[in-house]
Formats: structure tokens, C-alpha cells, sequence
């Protein structure tokens, strides 16, 4: 038995009308979950079973959780199958702890259905799109009270399944594993994350932390990549400095490859790279949405300006031209090549590039199809 066989059995012996104690079978199914799911569960990962305390649970679930991250179900991050009061529907959903942030806001309500969705949207900005590019699905619990709400209102990614037609356990299996990729890449980002409650609503913030130093990065100095939320016509607004994210992430990486980056006093070029005598002028720009031609525009225009006004009018060697890019541009790689540009862009794993990057020894041969 495993993922599939479990839900079915929450699905048809779960009775949400009677106690957690009174022969209701669907709770000793859930007690059961974390020895049903031992053999289905990706590497270190456990899982316990829900039903409620004293009165059955509105929406019964399964926590699936990393032991040595946290997440208890109350708070931090985790994964849970959780399904709807109805229990013909089960979400597989990335979830945040709601009972301590309604512990903080002193408040079941709306307030703390904003404050979640806000701090859940922040999360989603964090990942890498082509992670999460498949795990847009919004989960619905229709139930009234205040737990499935915020359970809605928490939710990071999902993905929803209805009863009568669940995926094979493999595929069930395959998305456990995607979303514990999926859980590893929100913890790592969460503690920068935090919501305050101003008098025009919450407001995203990041936690302040200590510049991090690298040996060979003296000239690096990124801007922040704080998102915040500004209030405009009772509406949340969002604006992004995905941006200065991008840069301050490629730093790091490109110094490993052997490269110097630099970011002060040169405005406004995003970012100069030095490696030897040679120098690449880099533009970096966040791909919306999953496309990349507004971005790949933007980035050409500025490039062959700043190369113009900023080498050429002043006698300097031509720089080598290079896009950076927050996700894949697809054939617009090609594109950028056929115009003497490189591209470099985000994975869900690491960095990917152009022809031109490759033999810059800025990524890896192999990278370049992702």
C-alpha cells in the first residue's frame, strides 16, 4: 500500500460528524498514515496523520515533513495532503504553520488570511519559476471555519486531486518528490522573509543580515532585493526588485568560476566582470511570467548603450556582452548569440547558458538544454 491506497481510505471511512474517539475508522487510518506511507515517502521525510482533537477535523491531513527542518504542523513550513470538508478532493500543498501566526496576530480572521496570502505570495517570488512553473493549483476546502481558510489562504503550491480520479501511485510518488524539492528550496529562503502588520495592512520585509563575505568580492555590492508591498486603492500592489535578487544570487556563483564581479561605482551598468585582461559588460533582467521578450529587449537596448557610451565614446577596449537572466529566455539564446551576446540564466538547480557562456567558462556544456 501507499500514497494512493491511504487518501482513498480517508476519502471513504473518514466521518467528520462524529468524535476523534467514538469508532470513527477514518482516524485510525490517519494514526496509521506514518507507517503506511514508509516505503513512499522521499528520503528522510515522515508523516503523521490528522483528524482532529476531541471533535473530528472539518478537513482531515497528512503532514509530510523534513524531522530536522521543523514544521510541525503549527508552525514553519511543510507539506500535507489535505482534503476538503466534502472529502472528494485532496490537495498536495506546500503550507505554512498557521496556528502560530494566529497565535501572533491574536486574530482567525480575515487579518490572518491576508497576512498568510501576502507571506505565501513572498515565498512564490523567492522560487525558482521553473520549479514551482506546475504547481499553480489554488486548493479549495469548503469549510467555513477558520483552520481550512487559512490553510487556504497559507498555501505556497499546490496541487489538487479529485478522489474519483487520482494519479497512479507513481505519479502521486513523482509529485511527493517534486514538492519535497519544492519544500527544500522554501526553507532555505523562508527566515528571510518576514510579514508586519502596518496601519495600511502587512507589509513584506526582509530580515536585516550581516553583508555576506567572500574573498574576491570586495567590489560586490548588490542592493537589496526586498519585495514590498505598497497599498493603492484598498488593492496590495506588488512590486518586485527580483532584480537586484538575480545579482546578488550570480556573485557567488561566478566568482567560483573564476570571475571578478563588480557592482560599485558603476552605475548604472548592473554588474562588470573581470577575469584576466578581459571584461563583460552584464545587463540583468527578471523574465515575467515566463516570458522572455519584454526582458530580452530590454536587455539588448541597454547593453549596446552602455557599451557605446561607457567604452567606445571613451577609447576603452569593447567589453564582451553578456544578459543575465532570473529564468530560461529559450530560443531567445540563439537570438542574443546571433547578436554577439551571451546569456546566463537561472535554474531550479544551479545556472544555465548560451554557447558564448559556455566557452567563457561561465556554465557547463551540459546545462545549456535545461
Amino acid at each position: 500500500m501507499g500514497i494512493r491506497d491511504l487518501l482513498l481510505d480517508v476519502a471513504t471511512k473518514f466521518d467528520t460528524t462524529l468524535t476523534t474517539t467514538s469508532g470513527n475508522p477514518g482516524q485510525g487510518v490517519l494514526k496509521a498514515a506514518g507507517e503506511r506511507l514508509v516505503d513512499a515517502l522521499p528520503y528522510g521525510m515522515k508523516a503523521k496523520g490528522h483528524g482532529g482533537q476531541g471533535g473530528a477535523a472539518a478537513t482531515p491531513w497528512i503532514q509530510v515533513f523534513e524531522p530536522t527542518a521543523g514544521g510541525s504542523g503549527t508552525d514553519g513550513l511543510y507539506l500535507a495532503y489535505i482534503f476538503a470538508a466534502d472529502l472528494r478532493s485532496v490537495a498536495l500543498t506546500l503550507q505554512q504553520g498557521v496556528t502560530v501566526f494566529s497565535d501572533q496576530l491574536q486574530t482567525r480572521g480575515r487579518g490572518l488570511r491576508t497576512y498568510l496570502e501576502i507571506r505565501a505570495q513572498s515565498l512564490l517570488a523567492e522560487l525558482p519559476s521553473d520549479l514551482v512553473a506546475n504547481w499553480t493549483d489554488q486548493p479549495r476546502f469548503k469549510h467555513r471555519s477558520w483552520r481550512p481558510q487559512a490553510y487556504e489562504a497559507s498555501s505556497v503550491v499546490a496541487r489538487c486531486y479529485e478522489i474519483d480520479h487520482l494519479p497512479s501511485e507513481g505519479d502521486l510518488c513523482a509529485d511527493l518528490g517534486n514538492m519535497a524539492t519544492i519544500l527544500k528550496a522554501a526553507l532555505a529562503v523562508e527566515p528571510q522573509i518576514e510579514v508586519v502588520s502596518e496601519p495600511d495592512g502587512p507589509v513584506v520585509e526582509y530580515t536585516t543580515t550581516a553583508h555576506a563575505t567572500y574573498e574576491g568580492l570586495e567590489g560586490f555590492r548588490p542592493k537589496s532585493s526586498d519585495d514590498y508591498f505598497v497599498q493603492i486603492a484598498a488593492r496590495e500592489q506588488r512590486k518586485k526588485r527580483v532584480h537586484e535578487g538575480l545579482v546578488r544570487r550570480f556573485g557567488p556563483y561566478i566568482l567560483e568560476r573564476g570571475f571578478t564581479p563588480i557592482t560599485e561605482q558603476v552605475h548604472p551598468r548592473d554588474l562588470v566582470l573581470q577575469a584576466g585582461d578581459a571584461e563583460w559588460l552584464v545587463e540583468a533582467k527578471a523574465v515575467k511570467k515566463g516570458n522572455a521578450t519584454q526582458a530580452v529587449r530590454e536587455a539588448v537596448g541597454q547593453l549596446l548603450e552602455y557599451r557605446y557610451f561607457w567604452y567606445l565614446q571613451k577609447g576603452q577596449p569593447k567589453p564582451h556582452l553578456l544578459g543575465l537572466f532570473s529564468e530560461s529566455i529559450g530560443a531567445y539564446a540563439s537570438y542574443l548569440e546571433a547578436h554577439g551576446i551571451g546569456a546566463i540564466w537561472r535554474t531550479s538547480d544551479g545556472w544555465a547558458g548560451s554557447a558564448s557562456a559556455i566557452e567563457w567558462g561561465m556554465a557547463d556544456a551540459h546545462e545549456a538544454a535545461r
